[in-house]
């Protein structure tokens, strides 16, 4: 079993006991609460490929990225990053990050609305939901390999992104798809 560490360790369970140490870590400068998940790929079984998502830093804005590495025993190894969200702000607050293969081996993610001003009248930055120009309070979808499928509801518009699923969420933690 894979767990993840808010501190931003993956850790394996293996027969019911925690291995020592971790499978990987967030790349620095780390902090609190920057994995936010884990999937194994549809095709793991013969690729091994596991995907992560976590928060990534630049100077002080923050967004979600997601990385892909090969697991081998007791290491995740190789882990490149795929895809950087596009909606930096300067608090972690709804980052999210969850990730959820489909039927169609497509990824979906989810990023919040990066308010942090949601305890205020001021809507500046959760109004950035309603707009196709960046990713924010979004669910995208992605191939494997971190690019956007051609059949992306916005694919081919000048002013969206074509990582683009749905928009306008608030703060979308958790997905689930219909069997």
């Amino acid at each position: 079993m894979l767990v993840t560490e808010s501190a931003g360790r993956l850790r394996l369970v293996k027969n019911g006991t925690l291995t020592p140490e971790p499978l990987w870590e967030v790349p620095p400068p780390g902090g609190r609460d920057v994995l936010h998940g884990v999937v194994l790929h549809p095709d793991f079984a013969q690729n091994r490929w596991v995907y992560v998502s976590y928060v990534k830093r630049k100077d002080m804005m923050l967004t979600v990225a997601v990385g892909r590495g090969g697991l081998d025993g007791n290491r995740l190894l190789d882990v490149g990053e795929l895809f950087v969200a596009d909606a930096w702000e300067t608090a972690a607050n709804a980052l999210n990050g969850r990730m959820i293969f489909g039927p169609d081996r497509t990824l979906y993610l989810t990023i919040g609305d990066r308010d942090r001003l949601v305890l205020t009248d001021d809507n500046s930055i959760r109004m950035r939901a309603q707009s196709l120009s960046d990713h924010v309070g979004k669910i995208l979808r992605l191939t494997d390999s971190g690019g956007a499928p051609k059949d992306n509801p916005f694919v081919g518009r000048a002013d969206a992104r074509p990582e683009i699923f749905s928009y306008g969420h608030r703060n979308p933690i958790g997905l689930a798809l219909h069997p």
